[in-house]
């Protein structure tokens, strides 16, 4: 039988220095895709896996996340008192109200792995996701790539992390796990480098945005010392876990846009379009008129 996964984090702290001057004033993680902000996404894949409690990892100087999660009590009364019911629908509708937001700091940037750390007195010792919100995975309306994910887990699997594979020549971006050549869709990972040259490599499936761990993850973070690129890397952590738990790499359904760069928030924007029946025909005929 599958645990539930009550707690999601949300590392949020990051600086979005790839969309300067734009994330000055806005969070990366704030950006639209159509009408929605890159969080929203993120959240509401949580929420579809169950969790009701949402940690983020955010620094001193963001605050607009917790203000769009936030109630918005001049706007929402300006809105019944106009009538714009649908309207004041979609701004309550932003987070459900069985769950509720934690904000934690992270107070120097010290890798991924420092901002789940950061996390651990929430999270405490259960089971637990992280979401990246700048991947942005998208089903439809199918189970979302966290909830596929806890689906896995038992008394025998004590993780999972989604993994896709990518360009040989871009293994030096990712972690990159090794399944022994199991090509399943969900293999027992063997080993996990971070950001290894591709000569080094060892395969090109690469883990993105998406972990579900045990809560001793904590105690091994706590014993990791700085790696690649003098940070606290998370994969380095997740290595020292597989040599005693079962911990899955998960060729998830869906498809994945690395909104973490413009082009892919481009991407996803204009999937988003072709799926929104109000703009799905405009958006072909434009995107028809551009050749």
């Amino acid at each position: 039988m599958s645990q539930r996964l009550r707690k999601v984090v949300f590392p949020v702290a990051g600086l979005g220095t790839r969309f300067l001057p734009a994330t000055k004033v806005v969070a990366k993680e704030m950006l639209p895709v159509l009408d929605r902000p890159l969080i929203q996404y993120a959240v509401d894949e949580a929420v579809d896996a169950g969790a009701d409690t949402l940690v983020f990892v955010t620094n001193r100087y963001k605050h607009a996340i917790a203000d769009y999660f936030d109630k918005a009590y001049e706007l929402e009364s300006k809105l019944a008192q106009s009538g714009k019911n649908d309207l004041l629908a979609i701004v309550q509708g932003t987070l459900p109200k069985h769950v509720r937001c934690v904000f934690v700091t992270q107070p120097e940037a010290l890798g991924l792995g420092h901002a789940v750390l950061c996390a651990r007195p929430v999270v405490g010792d259960e089971p637990f996701g992280v979401v990246l919100a700048d991947d942005l995975i998208w089903n439809g309306k199918q189970p979302g790539a966290l909830r596929q994910m806890t689906a896995l887990l038992d008394g025998d699997v004590a993780g999972a992390v989604a993994v896709e594979e990518v360009p040989r020549d871009q293994t030096n971006k990712y972690g990159i796990v090794d399944t022994g050549g199991d090509a399943s869709r969900a293999a027992r990972m063997r080993h996990v480098v971070e950001k290894p040259k591709p000569e080094v490599a060892p395969s090109n499936l690469a883990i993105v945005g998406r972990y579900v761990l045990p809560g001793r993850i904590f105690e091994l973070l706590e014993q990791t010392k700085p790696g690649a690129g003098g940070e606290i890397q998370l994969t380095d952590a997740i290595e020292a876990l597989l040599g005693k738990n079962k911990v899955l790499a998960y060729r998830f359904e869906g498809t994945r846009f690395d909104c973490g760069n413009k082009l892919g928030l481009v991407k996803a924007t204009l999937a988003m379009a072709l799926e929104d029946p109000a703009l799905a025909e405009a958006t072909r005929e434009f995107m028809a008129s551009l050749r």
